[in-house]
């Protein structure tokens, strides 16, 4: 399960960043045109892209016990999304070895 684990989360961090890097590359952040950024559909997305980046927060939170990790890690999942959380999950993931247990993953460790 791990190793599936450790694929899975390269594959969205790998995808994710080209994702960007070639938003990037044809549009500026900053230019999004006004029509798309006030879009009722754009403004439900965001709210919910932030409520499941805040829901992986809470257990981020939970399993962290450093203050100073807990919030450097909002602010990048803030800033960054996917390409944070996936970051965090391959950092954890590659701190077990092949054989651990998803529990080993899920919760805190002593």
């Amino acid at each position: 399960m791990i190793i599936f684990l450790r694929i899975a989360f390269s594959l969205v961090l790998i995808t994710m960043l080209c994702a960007t890097s070639w938003a990037s590359a044809q549009c500026p952040l900053w230019k999004t045109p006004q029509a798309v950024v006030t879009h009722p559909w754009f403004i439900a997305t965001l709210f919910d892209c932030y409520f499941g980046f805040l829901t992986f927060y809470a257990w981020l939170f939970y399993k962290e016990t450093s203050w100073f990790a807990r919030s450097a890690w909002l602010i990048a999942i803030l800033l960054l999304g996917n390409i944070a959380m996936s970051s965090y999950m391959l950092i954890t993931l590659f701190k077990l070895p092949r054989d651990a247990r998803i529990a080993q993953v899920l919760l805190r460790q002593k």
